[in-house]
């Protein structure tokens, strides 16, 4: 039943954004529709997949806060850039990972990376590998302050 319902979104999502009703382009969007649900089932993945992270219902919140951080530091690396070359001060260091769960690890890498002027360059088991602009980059996630909106401790 639930590869019926994934097939009508898919034609109704593809029909939505194709806007063509003529045949051949309906047997195209029908045949893609039908190779989806064929991978889909193969993978099983309709039911085996995870239905949210385990932060559940303060996503949202962390969502919004993470925008904050992403367009503060957007402004911060724009000044850095036009501060001139001498301001650069290019930083690799490990970021210990202290109190995030191990599904949270990969939202909290990925946070890291969407963060203007910092890249998560590899996720290990206690740690996140960091390339930054600055040692303050990295100095800030050495604090914690991600960490802690992830885990939901705000003190």
């Amino acid at each position: 039943m639930h590869l019926i319902r994934w097939a009508l979104l898919l034609c109704g999502f593809w029909l939505l954004l194709s806007g063509f009703i003529q045949p051949l382009l309906l047997s195209f969007g029908v045949i893609s529709v039908a190779l989806v649900i064929i991978t889909l089932k193969r993978m099983d993945a309709a039911d085996s997949e995870p239905k949210r992270i385990s932060i559940g219902s303060r996503i949202i919140f962390y969502c919004f806060w993470l925008l904050g951080q992403i367009v503060l530091s957007a402004i911060q690396v724009t000044k850095l850039i036009w501060g001139g070359s001498h301001r650069l001060s290019p930083t690799i260091a490990r970021i210990p990972i202290k109190q995030v769960t191990h599904k949270n690890r990969v939202l909290y890498a990925n946070s890291i990376t969407l963060t203007p002027g910092t890249l998560s360059v590899d996720l290990q088991d206690n740690e996140v590998v960091v390339h930054a602009l600055q040692q303050s980059s990295i100095d800030e996630l050495q604090q914690g302050d991600m960490e802690k909106m992830i885990t939901g401790r705000r003190s």
